[in-house]
């Protein structure tokens, strides 16, 4: 018998874990961080603080080493079972958001934290910006306004990339990307080693295949993180970080952005504010917040850039 009076409760496949919950988990004394470590890990404007690495990062950093160790104990049984030694295979992690919303610390401070812990110590971080095409190749196939779009990216590179390293590749090469240039490098090259971890991080890590592939990126992933927050918090994070850099970097001559370090404060924000409303939020609500279902585990932000609560994929 129901209670018409009731709201029927929808399925999910995720458990919702409020900030408190979480913060119980975390241990004691393991893995802390100093102050300098958190001026060298938190992005432009990220209040980023000791209580937030112990309630939120530490425990999240000692699942993911559950989950890695448990794995890398899977494949010695599975290895066992098929009578076959057994190879050391990376666990691979994919964090995934929107820009501006702070993935790329998150990615930071887990590589940091994750390489304190036992059996997981070498710890690889790539972002996705390195397998964006040339802007010489953008320009020619007229996308230089959808940067950042998935077709703005080398898919086959960066699938490649992923699939050597996961292969147990003893050295795999990937390319660089300087935000000074906002471009490639051509002569410079990220180099990873044969990790227990790697972390992949970027926009559109957790895609669908493409059309003309079988395999998604998110197919080679052990685990996955989506960091998420409300639309207008991350516009609003998204100007205010422009503000910052149109103060800081975008002074250097040898910046792209050079040409926006002589706005007024007010022409710079109606700039941030057209580029966050063109580009990014399209390709936010298009391409990146449908991938939210996806991931193995979502960071819910605050205003504040604190994360309230955290959503676990059921097993």
């Amino acid at each position: 018998m129901s209670d018409t009076g009731s709201v029927p409760v929808q399925p999910t496949p995720f458990i919702e874990i409020d900030r408190a919950r979480w913060a119980a988990l975390a241990p004691t004394a393991t893995g802390a961080l100093s102050e300098s470590d958190l001026i060298r890990l938190r992005g432009l404007g990220e209040p980023l603080d000791t209580a937030e690495v112990r309630d939120v990062y530490l425990p999240l950093s000692r699942l993911l080493n559950l989950y890695a160790t448990g794995t890398r104990a899977l494949q010695r049984s599975t290895s066992e079972f098929l009578g076959e030694s057994a190879a050391k295979v990376p666990f691979v992690i994919g964090i995934a958001g929107s820009v501006a919303v702070g993935k790329s610390t998150v990615a930071r401070l887990l590589r940091e934290l994750l390489s304190r812990w036992e059996g997981t110590p070498r710890v690889e971080l790539v972002t996705t910006d390195g397998f964006l095409f040339p802007n010489a190749e953008l320009e020619r196939r007229g996308i230089m306004d959808r940067k950042g779009f998935p077709e703005s990216y080398d898919r086959r590179k960066l699938l490649r990339f992923v699939s050597r390293v996961k292969s147990g590749v003893s050295e795999v090469r990937a390319p660089f990307y300087s935000h000074l240039n906002y471009d490639i490098v051509p002569s410079a090259e990220i180099v990873v080693h044969q990790p227990d971890v790697l972390i992949v991080e970027g926009l559109t890590v957790l895609q669908p295949p493409s059309p003309t592939s079988n395999l998604a990126l998110s197919d080679l992933f052990d685990f996955s993180i989506y960091v998420d927050a409300r639309t207008s918090d991350i516009a609003r994070w998204y100007e205010e970080r422009f503000l910052r850099l149109q103060r800081g970097a975008f002074a250097d001559p040898k910046s792209y952005f050079h040409r926006y370090a002589s706005l007024t404060e007010s022409e710079a924000r109606a700039r941030a504010q057209t580029i966050w409303t063109e580009i990014n939020e399209p390709n936010l609500t298009q391409n990146v917040l449908p991938t939210r279902s996806r991931a193995t585990l979502v960071l819910r932000k605050s205003g504040d850039h604190a994360v309230r609560s955290v959503l676990l994929r059921k097993l």
